[in-house]
């Protein structure tokens, strides 16, 4: 048999990135998305044209077109930044939309009409440390170009890309001025900041969940302060093990400032560091060590809080975190296992019943720990719908014991009334679910996991266009979210409101679908009359299914979760064409 090889070409790749896109779509995102539209219509397509491009990728903010020629793809790049100058003229400054642009020529794989490899990843790297309204390009682009395209180039130096293993020496195209974009600043001037993960430093793996922990855990205590936008835990963690420049960082999660640091655990002690850096510039504003016995890591937290509000510009409420801090548990032991519950319902691949026996123990070592009862409460609860369980093997009153005694325990933690909330929604007690998710969002008003809680409570309240909205908010929080753990309720609020086709095309965009969404996807298709289609997500209901689940169980658990009669009815119509005996 022939092996298959890899084809490969010569390619001129142009990647193009809109700045400050996080903040354009929060001021106004129907009305970014509209002129996204108009610009890509009447600059950037009539402009690929020309120059015989072809478009092989888009994102919300960014695009990578491939040329055969290197001229023809610098040349577009110009008229590119000129024609988007063109459009803004004459709009407010904080509405205008200019890109950052990176060019290379290199050699690409192709896998049918898309392209990999450096030759692609070099533009897509020199695009993010190009500046607002300009365009860097590679050595190998800038040498086929010669003076054959009539602007200057200015030698930028060698520049160390992430992930390219040889350092690339990138010009700037001259004659295409810079623009200081209103996107440098937060809509709200709210001083922004990124807390990356803090690096294990004990040269044991198995401590991982302890520096994730204590990184959520500053993050969640920095989210309490209202005059303070917090990057949210899944964004900054994309950056996780990667050795990326803090200017890089700033410009793709819209950050002023990077809290970065590390935990080194020996046996009873521990040591911290940490280190606060404004993002424009590098410069290290503040930096300290913390060696500590183990028993005082809730002091540590407390003083890395104080220490950075401290000096971050602006009037911030320190007030708020003393008042609102959380109460730590009686003993290390629960918080070690509460923390190790945490990470196994980040990573469903460890499973409910794992997270469910952390918290288990964290409740053992000390019973009066609100968080350790909390996480009960939602495992169980969610466990309902994930396994669809019958009612007599549902867990549906211990779900409410644990989130009634955690919020008793503690009523001033955001995660805690954010837990609690869901579990009240999956067990179907509608007035409290409600109560909790709203004080979850009282107390943290930046935290996308309260939002997103919230989002579900008013879904299956019938208050679609609002749970849309806070959806919505929770995805600008956290962009880099997993998606798989927020399209369900997604879906849910779409089906629900009758935009069928939506919910199959969120369907879509699942990395590992769960069993239970093809359930949903087949009632969609049925009531967007896609019967051929229903039939099939039914069949793959059958095929990933796991032992034990219930689909009626399921469907009719979901049908009780609804607030008002017409949302079961819309339920009970779909699942009945899908061919269900609801």
């Amino acid at each position: 048999m022939v092996e298959e090889r890899t084809q490969r070409r010569l390619a001129a790749i142009l990647a193009a990135d809109v700045v400050g896109y996080s903040r354009l779509m929060e001021a106004d995102e129907s009305g970014t998305m509209a002129a996204l539209k108009v610009r890509r219509k009447d600059v950037l397509d009539p402009l690929v044209a020309k120059h015989q491009g072809r478009i092989f990728k888009t994102s919300g903010d960014g695009v990578l077109i491939e040329f055969a020629s290197a001229v023809n793809a610098v040349q577009c790049a110009i008229e590119l930044q000129q024609g988007m100058a063109v459009a803004n003229s004459g709009k407010p400054e904080d509405r205008h939309i200019v890109l950052r642009i990176g060019v290379n020529l290199g050699d690409v794989m192709v896998e049918g009409s898309d392209l990999y490899g450096d030759g692609v990843n070099i533009a897509a790297r020199l695009e993010t440390i190009a500046e607002p309204g300009g365009i860097l390009v590679s050595s190998t682009a800038h040498d086929h170009v010669g003076t054959r395209v009539k602007v200057g180039f200015k030698d930028m130096g060698v520049q160390a890309l992430k992930n390219i293993a040889q350092p690339v020496r990138a010009y700037r195209v001259t004659g295409t001025p810079t623009i200081e974009v209103a996107a440098s600043k937060s809509v709200s001037d709210k001083p922004s900041i990124a807390v990356l993960p803090f690096i294990n430093m004990s040269g044991d793996p198995e401590q991982e969940y302890f520096s994730d922990g204590l990184t959520e855990d500053i993050i969640t205590e920095l989210s309490r302060f209202k005059n303070l936008l917090v990057i949210a835990r899944n964004s900054s963690f994309t950056f996780k093990e990667q050795a990326v420049d803090v200017k890089e960082i700033g410009r793709k999660l819209d950050a002023h400032y990077v809290v970065e640091g590390s935990v080194r655990r020996s046996g009873n002690r521990i040591r911290i560091t940490a280190q606060l850096l404004e993002t424009p510039t590098g410069k290290h504003l503040w930096a300290e060590r913390y060696d500590r016995d183990l028993e005082d890591i809730f002091v540590v937290q407390d003083e890395l809080v104080r220490a950075i509000s401290g000096v971050i510009p602006g009037h911030l409420d320190r007030h708020a975190v003393e008042n609102l801090r959380r109460k730590p548990p009686d003993n290390l032991t629960a918080y070690d296992c509460e923390l190790r519950g945490r990470w196994a319902l980040a990573h469903w691949s460890e499973g409910l019943s794992v997270a469910l026996e952390w918290f288990e123990k964290a409740a053992k070592a000390d019973p009066n720990y609100a968080m350790a009862h909390a996480g009960m409460a939602y495992v169980y609860a969610y466990e309902i719908v994930i396994l669809g369980l019958p009612p007599e093997r549902a867990r549906t009153a211990q779900a409410k014991e644990h989130a009634q005694r955690a919020t008793v325990l503690d009523d001033r933690n955001p995660t805690v009334q954010a837990y609690a909330g869901m579990a009240y929604l999956l067990t179907c007690e509608y007035q409290l679910s409600r109560a909790h998710a709203e004080r979850a969002v009282f107390l943290n008003p930046n935290d996308p996991f309260a939002l997103f809680v919230k989002a579900d409570v008013l879904t299956y309240a019938g208050e679609l266009e609002e749970a849309l909205e806070y959806f919505a908010k929770s995805e600008r929080l956290d962009p880099y979210a997993p998606d798989d753990g927020r399209l369900d309720f997604l879906c849910d609020c779409h089906y629900l409101h009758g935009n069928f086709e939506k919910v199959i095309e969120i369907h879509g965009l699942y990395q590992n679908v769960p069993a239970t969404l093809y359930l949903i996807l087949a009632a969609a298709c049925a009531q967007a009359g896609r019967h051929a289609q229903a039939k099939a997500a039914v069949a793959d209901y059958e095929r990933l299914r796991p032992a034990g689940h219930d689909a009626l169980s399921m469907i009719k658990h979901q049908m009780r979760m609804c607030w008002r009669q017409e949302d079961r009815d819309r339920w009970f119509e779909g699942y009945r064409k899908a061919g269900f005996p609801v």
